[in-house]
């Protein structure tokens, strides 16, 4: 399966990142062996004990919910934070990462989808977070571009429509902040059950667990 969609993204400027939460080592060797060599894990535990025990040459992405008091863990290795939600936390990876005397790439989340629980800025927290005064004085973090779960649904309109949402935020943060930042370029959209339709809708990294993993 890796092999098909490695095709399939081949042929588009998307990044596969490999869900590997509660998988094995065998497993994550096996697919690394293949030549995947960017991972993604949800918990801060698990990610750490498996950075330890696995290739340096591994893209390791933080993608489930962080916690300020779990930043210090992951600052010295973690190669992208997907869901940065809030202030708060974006300090603490800023004064984390200054520890470490790294920059961190970091992915704004916005909350796109219906249900409750999804973490996520709105686009007016974004544009407040952007224009404040605390933000010009973050050097240790680079904001790189915009993440968004959509609704768990077989709705595909629905998906898709949130998934333009998130571009529509992408686009609106690149105009008004980032014009002359080229770092700025990633929309974390697409899991297994929607990566393609994410893909025709300008997602440049899809994070894809259970089509792969099983």
């Amino acid at each position: 399966m890796l092999k098909t969609i490695q095709e399939k993204l081949a042929t588009t400027n998307t990044k596969l990142v490999a869900v590997s939460k509660t998988k094995p080592i065998a497993q994550i060797l096996d697919m690394y062996h293949q030549g995947q060599k960017v991972f993604g894990e949800n918990r801060v535990q698990e990610l750490v004990e498996k950075q330890a025990q696995l290739p340096k040459d591994i893209e390791w992405h933080l993608i489930g919910h962080l916690q300020t008091n779990k930043v210090k863990y992951i600052a010295p290795f973690v190669d992208m934070i997907h869901a940065v939600d809030s202030v708060k936390l974006i300090i603490e990876i800023n004064k984390q990462a200054q520890k470490q005397e790294r920059v961190i790439p970091i992915l704004l989340q916005f909350r796109i989808a219906e249900e409750d629980s999804k973490y996520g800025l709105d686009i007016s927290d974004a544009v407040l977070l952007l224009e404040s005064e605390e933000f010009t004085t973050l050097k240790n973090i680079q904001v790189c571009g915009v993440m968004g779960m959509a609704t768990f649904t077989d709705d595909k309109q629905q998906v898709k429509a949130e998934f333009q949402q998130l571009k529509r935020y992408f686009d609106l943060l690149k105009n008004r902040y980032f014009t002359q930042n080229p770092a700025f370029k990633e929309i974390s959209m697409g899991m297994s059950g929607d990566y393609e339709l994410a893909i025709k809708e300008g997602s440049t990294m899809v994070r894809i667990g259970s089509l792969l993993f099983g």
